[in-house]
């Protein structure tokens, strides 16, 4: 994949997208990091903890957020992106609009993450494909006012994999290199839980598109409902992390490209594991023998 970097965990594992969101209203960590200089320091850290990219967002897509202009998304976002751009950091640009990726990826973004897949702004792959750098083309039905009304499926795999197929082709079309997309089947988005979790178990019929899936289940709504209490009061976000480093070892065994995750350090290590486990004894031998 073009301009990515080689994972840290090794070939089987996935690249680790760590997410800093510079916003005020996110669903897991909104306001956290909406100051430029205290999502700069979280971003750098993340890298410390182990991520290979950092996907930096200004635009909240959480259910019922409400959206904002292109110019207050690039106000929160640039200064972010040039800062850990001038340190090295590989840069993932969340956003849905054609303005706003081609101003990230001047200002030092490397990869366009379009959780619309190129549906809320008919100029967008035709961008991509101008600046020729990755894509990450999701699976997507509508804006955060309207995706829960639009889960409605009645075989969720067959019809987010030929959703995915329409808009795949849209950006060949137009010009996209097929080496430079990377799907997300978009957990969450105009999904419900039994949805998620359909598509999870399922993966095979989404590698058989036949492109690296990028898949993003950090804190999540269906696993806040999985962790729920003897009340059916869901898990908050905060407490959902450990499931997410659960989930996204199974992900690694599935041969998941790659996670998109909050917690970088928990998920790092859980991956780790799962990677030591499933190595033969003539790789652990000899990479205990490189650490004497």
């Amino acid at each position: 994949m073009p301009g990515l970097p080689q994972s840290a965990l090794g070939t089987r594992a996935p690249v680790v997208w760590g997410v800093v969101n510079v916003t005020p209203d996110s669903f897991s960590d909104g306001g956290q990091h909406h100051d430029a200089r205290a999502a700069i320091e979280h971003g750098l850290l993340l890298v410390e903890q182990g991520a290979d990219v950092v996907d930096i967002g200004g635009e909240s897509t959480r259910p019922g957020a409400q959206r904002i202009t292109s110019d207050e998304e690039c106000r929160r976002i640039l200064p972010v992106i040039s800062a850990l751009g001038a340190e090295g950091v590989t840069i993932s640009v969340d956003t849905m609009r054609a303005e706003v990726a081609d101003q990230a990826l001047r200002a030092g973004a490397a990869i366009v993450n379009d959780v619309s897949g190129g549906r809320a702004d008919a100029g967008m792959h035709e961008l991509v494909a101008s600046w020729g750098v990755p894509y990450v083309l999701m699976h997507w039905r509508g804006h955060a006012q309207q995706m829960d009304d639009l889960a409605i499926y009645d075989d969720p795999i067959a019809q987010v994999r030929q959703e995915l197929t329409e808009q795949i082709d849209k950006a060949l079309d137009a010009g996209i290199a097929q080496s430079s997309l990377i799907v997300d089947p978009g957990l969450g988005f105009a999904k419900n839980a039994e949805h998620n979790w359909s598509l999870l178990r399922r993966l095979d019929r989404l590698h058989d598109l036949g492109y690296p899936l990028l898949l993003g289940p950090s804190r999540k709504r269906f696993l806040g409902a999985l962790l729920a209490d003897s009340h059916g009061e869901m898990r908050e976000t905060s407490g959902r992390d450990v499931a997410t480093a659960a989930l996204s070892t199974l992900l690694t065994e599935r041969e998941v490209w790659g996670i998109r995750v909050h917690d970088v350090r928990g998920t790092v290590d859980a991956i780790k594991v799962s990677v030591a486990m499933r190595e033969d004894d003539s790789s652990v031998s000899a990479r205990s023998e490189d650490a004497l």
